[in-house]
């Protein structure tokens, strides 16, 4: 099993791609997290099951994440 730090530590300045509490799936470049699994991601892209938008630079809070995965 991969802990999900150690995950983040091996995907910085990579794209990944993270499911959301909500449903909604996020990709974009990992630039930074911390401790708790706060992240900054850049050239992000958000996906629905009805479109993609383009957001730029997000920082998203660790515990809406429920999964992480390298692109």
């Amino acid at each position: 099993m991969v802990m999900p730090l150690a995950l983040l530590e091996k995907s910085m300045d990579h794209r990944i791609s993270l499911l959301l509490k909500d449903t909604r799936v996020l990709e974009g470049k990992l630039v930074g997290y911390d401790d708790y699994m706060n992240m900054v991601l850049e050239d992000t892209e958000e996906r629905t099951s009805e479109q993609t938008r383009r957001l730029g630079i997000v920082v998203l809070r660790g515990n809406n994440v429920v999964s992480i995965s390298p692109l």
